[in-house]
């Protein structure tokens, strides 16, 4: 039977197949363009199972539907976003499809095969930096009880776009389906296949199906011991007492290799039970001094030295772009770098992360030349605010590399005093970064590169119980974000970029200012009136929303004073979808505007300020069914 899914179909008037990555025991993967999101790329995977009945593909698309909804909840920058579950009809036939984004970028298990053909693995700097950064995300599923189950060089892609591992194909899907294909395949019940590949896995999960935090680690584990000797792990564990063998193969630090024992061991209950502690005790792994490239053991694997294009994190790049659900990066500048080390050496929390970035691209003998009184500052300061490091350094590096594209790519030594003098430049903006992001609140800040399109359809929900479109609620945004940013173009979707999050911070803002009134006033017309007078002030950047409850078929007459031309007025009417509202007027600084009304409802008016200093305002509303002259 041909495929009837093909490379220009457009599913749901929304994804357009460009073509088909993939085919399983249970459908096929397609990347698709999603037409919602500007063509924005995505991952179309389709659930088919091979049942009979209608009931039985009823029951498994039941049980699908619902271990998918486990991952709706994932919202991490180095996992794939899972954005929604749709059904749709082709030539008669039903298929059910999980969206989620595209990651471009390799596997682990493409780039080792890359390594061997030239006869080399990773070395034990990479691997040590590679846990560092997969570690938070796994602790971060665990945390709210989600397992992985199937961890491998297969799953875990190096994302092209900065540098990041990214945990792909979660396996409670995969388990949910191969349950369904196991019990109504042929209308017979048959003994569930136990998810996990073979030798990643520990034993208890594959003859048992017993699996907890530790399985995820004993796998990753695996992955490392896979990546370091360029051998399968059927080939390192001993085929007597079932356990991993491979200190004759590869020549690591003892550190690492304790931890990797642990993390493998037979039992469940001696290995760790957190990732934190795996964290904790690669810390001192990374400020080891024996963090050289892995030798091989000898006369049993000669392991050639790894050149600079092999290893990805040598070049000292900016990060160009991060999505909504902001991804870390990795290729630092030198610049986040000194602050990144005296976050980890004066922050309380964990440093398991930022530490790894630090050690494993800058000898440990440079710590004590950038230890300085600028970074601690820096550092402080941002601890108090609460916006992660993550966000906040890249976020530097764009204004800075924009400012002085001269130095982008380029890094500085700690002797020269024109790069002291950049370095001041670096904090400089850093600073006047961070004082704007102070006028943000605490909880709109904490959250910044963890916005997501979700806080969007939030939001607008939100303001169709107000009464209020989203047109309105983002010209009091954009106020305050062009205030602040002036700089940044107009008319751009920033939404997916680092701009985009702190635009999304201050519609948070924006939003808790509506809900209290603070931003949102009604005005009520006294019985025999046909006119309102309201008055008001605004700061630099803030805005106001009236709204007015008008009939239809009456001459609307509004006239704005106010002390700047900087001021301007909005009008929108009523609509049944409150987001769709057509402007009567937008943005304009005129004083006076009359015109019909067409529907009755709630009409917004809406007042900015782009001036730089506080200014005051009268808006005159008046409605009725002819033209009174003495308005």
């Amino acid at each position: 039977m041909n495929n009837p899914i093909y490379p220009g179909l457009i599913l749901t008037n929304r994804y357009k197949i460009v073509k088909q990555l993939g085919h399983g025991g249970f459908g096929r993967t397609y990347l698709a363009e999603d037409n919602h999101r500007f063509q924005e790329p995505c991952v179309l995977k389709e659930f088919a199972p091979q049942v009979h009945g209608s009931y039985a593909l009823q029951k498994s698309q039941e049980l699908f539907e619902r271990e998918a909804g486990v991952l709706y909840k994932l919202r991490h920058p180095q996992i794939p976003g899972f954005r929604e579950m749709f059904r749709f009809k082709l030539d008669g036939e039903g298929y059910l499809f999980l969206v989620q984004d595209y990651v471009e970028g390799k596997t682990y298990r493409a780039l080792l095969e890359n390594r061997k053909r030239q006869g080399t693995f990773f070395s034990q700097t990479e691997v040590t930096k590679f846990l560092l950064q997969i570690l938070p995300v796994l602790e971060y599923i665990h945390n709210i009880g989600v397992i992985h189950r199937d961890i491998s060089p297969d799953n875990i892609i190096l994302r092209s776009s900065d540098k990041l591992p990214v945990l792909i194909d979660f396996g409670g899907v995969k388990e949910t389906a191969t349950k369904v294909v196991s019990e109504y395949a042929h209308g017979i019940s048959l003994q569930a296949t136990r998810l996990g590949k073979v030798g990643y896995a520990p034993d208890e999960q594959m003859r048992l199906g017993m699996i907890n935090a530790n399985s995820d680690l004993y796998a990753l584990a695996a992955t490392v011991l896979v990546l370091l000797t360029g051998k399968e792990p059927s080939f390192l564990i001993d085929p007597y007492n079932l356990t991993f063998n491979w200190r004759k193969k590869i020549s690591i630090s003892p550190s690492l290799g304790n931890v990797l024992d642990k993390m493998l061991a037979p039992k469940p209950s001696d290995r760790y039970a957190t990732v934190g502690q795996v964290i904790a005790d690669l810390e001192n792994v990374a400020s080891s001094t024996d963090l050289g490239p892995t030798q091989a053991a000898p006369n049993i694997i000669s392991t050639q030295p790894i050149t600079a294009d092999q290893i990805s994190n040598v070049t000292t790049t900016p990060v160009s772009q991060i999505p909504v659900t902001t991804n870390n990066t990795q290729k630092f500048s030198i610049w986040s770098t000194i602050l990144l080390v005296l976050v980890t050496i004066f922050s309380t929390g964990g440093i398991g992360w930022v530490a790894g970035n630090f050690w494993l691209e800058y000898n440990s003998n440079q710590k004590d030349k950038i230890v300085n009184e600028k970074p601690k500052e820096l550092s402080d300061r941002l601890q108090k605010t609460g916006i992660e490091e993550s966000f906040f350094l890249p976020l530097v590096d764009d204004f800075f590399y924009a400012k002085y594209p001269q130095k982008k790519g380029q890094s500085l030594s700690d002797e020269s005093s024109e790069d002291k003098l950049w370095k001041s430049r670096w904090y400089e903006i850093a600073n006047q970064l961070l004082n704007k992001l102070e006028t943000l609140s605490l909880d709109a800040r904490r959250r910044l590169g963890n916005y997501s399109k979700d806080d969007i359809d939030r939001w607008k929900s939100q303001l169709n119980r107000l009464k209020i479109s989203s047109t309105a609620f983002n010209d009091l945004t954009d106020a305050r974000f062009f205030y602040l940013f002036s700089e940044q173009p107009r008319g751009k979707n920033i939404i997916g970029l680092p701009m985009g999050q702190i635009w999304q911070a201050i519609a948070t803002d924006t939003m808790k200012a509506l809900q209290s009134r603070k931003s949102l006033e009604e005005i009520s017309f006294t019985r025999g009136s046909f006119r309102e007078v309201v008055n008001g002030n605004l700061q630099p950047g803030e805005g106001k929303i009236y709204l007015a409850w008008i009939q239809a078929d009456q001459i609307l007459r509004v006239r704005l004073r106010a002390n700047s031309p900087e001021v301007f007025l909005s009008i929108y009417p009523p609509e049944k979808d409150h987001n769709r509202s057509r402007a009567l007027i937008e943005d304009r600084n005129i004083n006076r505007w009359m015109g019909k009304t067409l529907t009755s409802g709630y009409y917004q008016f809406v007042v900015v300020s782009n001036s730089d200093q506080p200014m005051e305002y009268t808006l005159r509303v008046a409605a009725r069914d002819r033209i009174n002259r003495r308005y």
